[in-house]
């Protein structure tokens, strides 16, 4: 009877986790006042690199943000803790934002996806990719 509780436990947070993989809510972006400054990781802030804030991933996490507006999507890593406003979800950097293209709004609904809860199949590489003229895969090569 335990074991069958235990077990009927570790299948429901497996299930929750899998339903909570993917967040939606609102981001924003630094300012350009930001660059230079120091960030949570000990790091300092760029506009043009493609990073985050986040309440609660740790750090080095790779998160894949996606504007359901326009379908666009970029790939940022958390080195920050934020955003401090409750109804803000994300802090993107400037770069990020700009790849989404949210820098008019200001403030935009977002998905966000944590990376190793992507499932492999997804990520194919451009055949003008570096990475796949150096692996020598293509997308002909399927």
């Amino acid at each position: 009877m335990r074991i069958s509780s235990l077990l009927t436990l570790l299948f429901l947070c497996i299930a929750l986790t899998s339903i909570y993989a993917q967040q939606r809510g609102n981001a924003s972006f630094y300012s350009h006042k930001m660059h230079g400054r120091h960030t949570s990781d000990g790091g300092k802030y760029h506009t043009d690199s493609l990073t985050c804030a986040h309440r609660t991933y740790p750090f080095g996490t790779l998160l894949r943000v996606r504007n359901p507006k326009n379908d666009k999507q970029v790939i940022v890593k958390v080195t920050d803790r934020g955003p401090h406003r409750k109804r803000l979800l994300i802090d993107l950097s400037y770069s990020a934002a700009k790849e989404l293209d949210i820098i008019r709004a200001g403030v935009a609904p977002v998905e966000i996806t944590r990376m190793d809860s992507i499932p492999a199949k997804q990520f194919i590489l451009p055949s003008e990719s570096v990475l796949a003229q150096v692996s020598g895969k293509t997308n002909s090569n399927k």
